[in-house]
């Protein structure tokens, strides 16, 4: 089994460019989903809301789902990171062949 990426580092990279952190832990096509969402999202917010509004209120909707793809990245490579952990900490524990 190879070892995870590092969820710091994918947060890292989930702030940094929507989809990035995806695209470390290898699930581009996820990636590529909330770029999309995002940029649209932020189209549609943008034309919707009053141009008196502030930057924020105006970008809403890409900002939203930009946070859920920084959430969802993170929480991906964190759950792949514990589990690695535990599956390594299981195998040392009871080497194979041994009850």
């Amino acid at each position: 089994m190879e070892k995870p990426v590092n969820p710091y580092a994918v947060l890292a990279a989930a702030v940094i460019l929507p989809g990035a952190g995806h695209v470390l832990l290898g699930k581009t096509q996820r990636g590529l989903m909330f770029l999309f969402f995002t940029v649209i999202l932020g189209w549609v917010s943008l034309r919707l809301t009053p141009e008196t509004a502030s930057f924020f209120s105006r970008h809403a909707g890409g900002i939203l789902i930009y946070g859920f793809s920084v959430i969802d990245a993170y929480k991906t490579a964190r759950i792949n990171w514990e589990l690695a952990k535990y599956s390594n900490r299981k195998t040392k524990a009871h080497p194979p062949g041994e009850a």
